[in-house]
Formats: C-alpha cells, structure tokens, sequence
C-alpha cells in the first residue's frame, strides 16, 4: 500500500458569515425557541482547518451509508491529516477512487454498510490515500448539485 499525499494550492474564499442559533434543536418533540443568535459562523472556518490540502467531491452508492454517507453526499477531503486506524478516507485503487474506512490492521478497505466486502490490501495493490473525509454534506431539500 502507498500512502501519498498530494497537496496543491487552492483558491482562498472570502468570510461569509451566517447567524447561527446557538441553542441544540431537539430532534424529537418540539420546544419553543427564542429568536436569539449570538453570533455568526462562517462554514469555511467550521469546516475547513487546512484550505490549501482540502477539496470537495461527490460520493455514489450506498457502501458508505450505515456511517451517514449518502449517495450524493458533498466530502469535506483533508490531505493533510496523518492516515489513522479507522478513518474515513478517499482512497485511489488501480486509477478508481474510492471512499472506504481504513483498516491498517487487517490491510483492508472497508465499507461503512453490512454487506459490502472488503478490499484487500495486499503489497502489490497500488492503492494511494488521496485524503481523509473530514466532514459529509447531505441534502435534504432535493437534488443540488454544484
């Protein structure tokens, strides 16, 4: 297995910042809620700690939803970060990527839904680590596309 890490400059967006409702939002039965927001939060900054070694892409198929990963979900990919058991990582296969959990321990790939096989990681597979999965962006309100 090669880990490599490819690291090239991006483009520096400017701060656009939101209000952001600081109090938890139940998820279940529903509680009044005050019109206060403190302050601001600007997702570049919540989102991306290393803007020169992190990139978006999309992910297809369902080998990744039982961890919240859905078809069509927009990745957060840090290139920067150290490789650790069990990451979430974007992983190039024989010129295919790929995004799996890492299993250093058993050298495998795996995905993150029962049922899916894992991939074997034997000496001669090249396989190269394109980057971690920092954070999964799913819709909710219909298809969006960028």
């Amino acid at each position: 297995m090669t880990i490599i890490t490819r690291i090239s400059e991006c483009e520096f967006r400017s701060l656009i910042q939101l209000p952001y409702y600081a109090h938890t939002v139940p998820g279940g039965f529903p509680s009044p809620a005050d019109d206060y927001m403190p302050r601001k939060l600007d997702l570049n900054e919540y989102l991306i700690a290393h803007p020169a070694a992190t990139f978006f892409c999309r992910v297809s198929g369902q080998s990744m939803q039982g961890i919240g990963i859905m078809d069509g979900c927009l990745l957060v990919v840090d290139r920067s970060l150290a490789y650790t058991e069990g990451a979430v990582v974007l992983a190039e296969i024989n010129g295919e990527m790929t995004c799996k959990i890492l299993d250093l321990k058993h050298r495998q790939l795996r995905s993150g839904t029962e049922g899916f096989k894992p991939i074997d990681i034997p000496d001669d597979l090249e396989v190269t680590l394109a980057g971690i999965v920092i954070h999964a962006i799913n819709s909710y309100a219909g298809p969006h596309r960028l």
